[in-house]
């Protein structure tokens, strides 16, 4: 029997950044034909490691030495290691939406011959391409007509182009829904059989279980160890991350639920750009003081689209209905309106609607609330920082100051540092829309444990999040939306992920 060949080696990787060493002689062996996971916490290390490896930190910026096919590589950009077969997806995808997908997949990459593009080539491999991953879509339809799931296998044929041998995917299925997910996974384990190799970063337990021969765990910057995933289990793989067994992934909360005092009555909304499309049809909704609620629904049942309408009409057109705070209608026309109503919400999308990303984590965590801490319109810097760092402390944000840049955060720090923010404001409601996407179980339970510190101080918090599991195990109520409708009301104490199903895929009438 033959020797299983090694495709990769890594060997003791370090890699600093200023103040901080993301990467301590961290190590890291594939074997040619298998899925090999990279699990740890936010920051650990996970990204950083898979940007040395494809050159997005170049040779010289770190410490050790990969070896690729037994070959020493000293890549000095992205170019040189995807000649060699090495491409990397990144958690946001590099697409463009304007262009065609048939654009996308050959972009850098063109079928050209003396600088002049040749049209019948570009379409017809992008058919071929396309038809390996699994798309029936027209190679000149426009990203941006299409789904995440399915830009996400663009992502794949684009890959498959440039004659890959180890794929690197960075939280593939973390915006993706269930469906979308699993088409993604059966992909990946046919091009494994065809003798791809892979590395896949995920915090999604039961995926790597699933896909992945073998699993590699590092925690603070460092390479803890190398399991076979068949035979550990998810409890095995939790330990290695966080350096220490969670016998429940969801705190303990004694319940202290008041009266009623946030409803919506009636709510309907519009289409912000189809005028004649309903997305929200006429909601009712209650929250009682200390409660958290949660909603529950497939991609496209309209959960976003109700709680940006809520918050200050951020989403939708001819939107009527009525809210009432403490029995007393509000009046919620913008978004300024609604903070100061005390309502907050965390964004799906922290980078695109949460964080400025060029600024620090001072600034960010005071900015929806800059009247607290200033005079005269006038910022007092000084007491922005004892208020960022009071915050810094409180939520665990790993970060050496809060002077740094928001966008050199992990996700899950960065995910805190949205929270920070809204907590800062003093809400009465604070509405979760996936607070937990993208962010390891460890990180997970301290977000969890924060929703049940506001929830014991009366808050009310509205949860939106795809992970049944999640909602079941944090929310004392569950709503259930399907088609734009809230289609059943389950209490926590009956709730399933078969009742919660049942309900998601069912039209009120």
């Amino acid at each position: 029997m033959s020797v299983p060949r090694t495709i990769l080696e890594m060997k003791n990787i370090t890699k600093e950044f200023p103040g901080v060493k993301a990467l301590d002689t961290v190590n890291l062996k594939v074997i040619e034909g298998e899925i090999h996971a990279i699990c740890g916490e936010n920051g650990a290390g996970k990204s950083t490691l898979m940007k040395v490896l494809s050159g997005v930190y170049p040779h010289g910026t770190y410490d050790g030495d990969i070896l690729f096919k037994d070959q020493v590589c000293e890549f000095k950009g992205i170019k040189q290691s995807e000649n060699l077969g090495i491409v990397i997806i990144h958690q946001e995808l590099a697409l463009i939406p304007e262009l065609s997908i048939a654009e996308n997949i050959f972009l850098g990459n063109e079928q050209a011959a003396k600088g002049v593009i040749n049209w019948n080539d570009t379409t017809r491999n992008a058919r071929d391409l396309l038809e390996k991953v699994g798309l029936s879509e027209s190679p000149s339809t426009l990203i941006k007509d299409i789904g995440v799931g399915k830009q996400q296998l663009v992502e794949i044929a684009k890959a498959l182009s440039k004659n890959v041998k180890l794929l690197i995917l960075d939280e593939p299925t973390a915006a993706l829904n269930e469906n979308d997910s699993e088409n993604l996974l059966q992909l990946l384990m046919e091009l494994r059989s065809q003798g791809m190799s892979a590395i896949i970063i995920s915090h999604k337990l039961n995926e790597i279980k699933k896909v992945a021969n073998s699993v590699t765990i590092i925690r603070d910057g460092q390479s803890i160890e190398t399991l076979d995933t068949a035979d550990i289990t998810e409890d095995r793989i939790i330990k290695g991350m966080v350096g220490r067994s969670l016998t429940n992934r969801y705190p303990d909360r004694e319940l202290k639920i008041g009266k009623t005092f946030f409803e919506v009555k009636n709510w309907s909304t519009y289409h912000p750009l189809q005028s004649e499309r309903q997305i929200v049809k006429k909601v009712n909704l209650h929250i009682r003081q200390g409660e958290i609620v949660g909603i529950a629904g497939l991609m496209g049942a309209g959960r976003t689209e109700l709680a940006m309408s809520i918050f200050g009409k951020s989403y939708g057109k001819k939107t009527t209905g009525e809210i009432l705070k403490h029995g007393k209608p509000l009046d919620l026309t913008n978004v300024t309106k609604a903070i100061d109503e005390g309502i907050a919400y965390v964004s799906e999308d922290r980078k695109e609607y949460g964080l400025i990303l060029m600024d620090d984590i001072k600034q960010n965590i005071t900015l929806a609330s800059l009247e607290k801490i200033a005079k005269q319109r006038v910022v007092n810097e000084s007491e922005e920082f004892v208020v960022a760092e009071e915050y810094r402390k409180k939520m665990n944000i790993k970060t050496p100051s809060v002077m740094q840049t928001v966008g050199n955060l992990s996700g899950g720090n960065q995910q805190k540092v949205v929270l920070s923010k809204w907590m800062f404001s003093e809400p009465d409601l604070l509405i979760l829309d996936e607070p937990t996407r993208g962010i390891d179980v460890g990180a997970k339970f301290e977000i969890y444990t924060i929703m049940n510190q506001l929830a014991n101080q009366g808050k009310g918090i509205l949860v939106i999040s795809s992970e049944l599991p999640e909602i079941i195990g944090m929310c004392d109520r569950i709503y259930v939306m399907n088609e734009g409708e809230i289609t059943g009301e389950v209490e926590r104490s009956v709730a399933t992920q078969e009742t919660l199903m049942k309900y998601m895929t069912k039209s009120r009438g």
